[in-house]
């Protein structure tokens, strides 16, 4: 593919506008295509590729390039990972960089850091070196610089797997189930699943297995009251009123009403009617006051680092610090006590991060314990068995890219448990 020089200075432009770090990417990227609405769409798929390309693998190209400069960032990208030749980039840049590009294509390596080669910051390894070894880390490394694959959960409501996959297998997109989740597909490639008469009448949802493998672990009956504590976009949600048949109640909560907007015509094309988005000002909100000890089930999919997800959205990775970190772990524990008070005698509160790091995970679940003696964990994997899904990754989900195809997640299951009267002999 020959590489124009407009092509090449956009890509430059945008990747220098993404590399401060100041927003997310995507939302960069976006901004900047609106900006420049000349650009075709063979042209945006160009800069798009090019930008994640170097995000994702920064790094690296960190550690052959002398200093934080775009031009030459993307051009060691197109030499050392993308396997563009010479002859593909000479319209685009001088004689000097040509040169320049080979030298660096030819240069050796040697050994690199760790760090390096998996492309995480020195602090994400430290943590992860507390859950793994070394060659686990670069493989789970290698895998988060591949992008993600674009998983399907199908509307139980609108039709089943197995039709969906002849549905979609028919209209040219190919695809198979997922090895986890009993309503996921995962297609190859990206196609433009958005505009399928599948997706616009609500039979199917894009949602990583992952993610739906968390309402799995809620494991709603018809009749419950269900809380998705932190509801986002209502993935999720959207999923727990399908495992309910629309039956009972599922209350939808986020802070932020951008979220919930996203929900409204998911929800529409979905068909259910018992899910009910509601806006909160924070855990201590009225709204969840009101539903303190009546609630059947409970899901926190906490606010994290989402270094789970750096298939999709690499630039966290240099957006999040140790120290946001701290301030995280800080919600996370007071989101999920909040959530706890919603719950009945022998309610179930799932507590779910994508996140990598124990400090998000492990810890709090085990800071939330020691101040709750009245819960208790429950197995995740006897949870999944029941619904005939064999996978086992200790008392806690814990799932990661290089295992399980996945995003990176993490839950545990808490239960309350009734009080035992006070021994009076």
């Amino acid at each position: 593919m020959l590489i124009h020089r407009a092509q090449f200075d956009a890509a430059c432009e945008a990747l220098a506008a993404v590399l401060k770090f100041e927003q997310p990417a995507d939302a960069v990227l976006r901004r900047y295509f609106c900006d420049h609405s000349r650009l075709g769409s063979n042209d945006k798929g160009f800069i798009a590729d090019a930008v994640f390309g170097v995000v994702r693998r920064k790094r690296f190209l960190d550690a052959l390039v002398a200093g934080p400069a775009p031009r030459r960032l993307l051009l060691a990208y197109f030499a050392r990972v993308a396997g563009a030749n010479a002859r593909e980039l000479e319209a685009a840049v001088t004689p000097a960089e040509v040169a320049w590009f080979a030298d660096i294509k030819a240069r050796k390596t040697g050994a690199l850091p760790l760090g390096v080669e998996a492309d995480l910051p020195d602090w994400v390894v430290g943590g992860l070196r507390a859950q793994m070894s070394d060659d686990e880390i670069l493989a789970l490394g290698r895998a988060l610089q591949q992008p993600a694959p674009l998983d399907l959960r199908v509307n139980t409501l609108r039709g089943d797997r197995d039709a969906v996959l002849r549905e979609l297998a028919a209209s040219g997109i190919p695809c198979t189930a997922t090895p986890y989740s009993p309503v996921g597909i995962r297609a190859r490639g990206h196609p433009a699943i958005n505009r399928h008469p599948l997706f616009l009448n609500g039979t199917v949802e894009v949602q990583d297995e992952g993610s739906q493998l968390l309402a799995c672990l809620v494991e709603p009956t018809r009749h419950d009251l269900v809380v998705d504590f932190c509801a986002g976009a209502g993935g999720k949600s959207l999923h727990l009123g399908a495992l309910m048949r629309s039956r009972g109640r599922v209350y939808a909560f986020d802070v932020a009403a951008a979220r919930l907007t996203r929900l409204k015509p998911r929800l529409k094309r979905s068909g259910l009617s018992n899910l009910h988005p509601q806006l909160i000002a924070g855990e201590n909100d009225a709204r969840i006051k009101r539903l303190a000890g009546k609630t059947d089930r409970v899901l926190v999919d906490a606010p994290c680092s989402g270094l789970g997800t750096l298939r999709r959205n690499p630039d966290l990775k240099w957006r999040q610090s140790p120290q946001s970190v701290i301030e995280l772990r800080s919600k996370q524990t007071a989101i999920l006590s909040a959530a706890a008070r919603l719950l009945k005698s022998h309610g179930r509160l799932v507590y779910a991060t994508c996140s990598l790091l124990a400090e998000e995970n492990q810890e709090v679940v085990s800071q939330f314990l020691a101040a709750h003696p009245n819960f208790a964990t429950v197995e995740c994997s006897d949870i999944l068995l029941r619904q005939r899904i064999p996978l086992d990754t200790g008392p806690f989900l814990q799932l990661l890219p290089h295992r399980h195809g996945t995003d990176g997640f993490f839950a545990a299951v808490l239960e309350l448990r009734p009080q035992q009267p006070a021994d009076t002999g």
